[in-house]
């Protein structure tokens, strides 16, 4: 098992675990609708080869037995109150993958990357009623800042986690 630098020849595995991954989280906060009918992975697959052609996006999967279960982005935190963390932009594991330990292997991946590039925080975004993604972070030492945004095109709440690095 290893985690590496996504490549190109990843993105057709990465658009369809943020698809499915969306909608096993999701299901009940966002609606059907943007769900089943939005959220496709040919559009997904043509994102992510933009970003990857770009460079915009720091994506790395996790990858074990050759079949890639997992994916993060990672970068600079993109929050203007935030100049000097590093930011989990999303992390999601194949719906089929999950309660194997690899999102805690990613996060802590993050995190190893973070401090490398001489970070002392993360910050992450996590949708104030995806309990199970709150869990999760709490879990790994995350911690609610107190920031939240309201997400227009959803009708929801999202809400800002830290974790202060040693």
């Amino acid at each position: 098992m290893m985690v590496r630098k996504a490549s190109i020849e990843d993105v057709i595995r990465i658009a369809e675990i943020h698809v499915t991954g969306w909608r096993f989280a999701y299901r009940q906060i966002i609606s059907d609708e943007f769900l089943f009918k939005d959220m496709l992975v040919p559009k997904r697959i043509d994102a992510f080869t933009r970003a990857m052609e770009e460079r915009k996006d720091d994506i790395y999967v996790f990858e074990e037995n050759h079949i890639v279960k997992a994916f993060m982005i990672i970068g600079p935190c993109r929050d203007s109150d935030k100049p000097s963390s590093f930011e989990l932009w999303g992390l999601y594991v194949d719906p089929f993958m999950v309660r194997q330990g690899i999102g805690s292997r990613l996060m802590q991946y993050c995190e190893q990357r973070a401090l490398e590039a001489g970070y002392k925080e993360v910050v992450l975004w996590v949708l104030e009623n995806n309990a199970i993604g709150r869990s999760f972070y709490e879990k790994m030492g995350y911690v609610f800042d107190g920031t939240r945004k309201y997400l227009n095109k959803f009708g929801v709440y999202e809400i800002r986690y830290q974790k202060l690095l040693r």
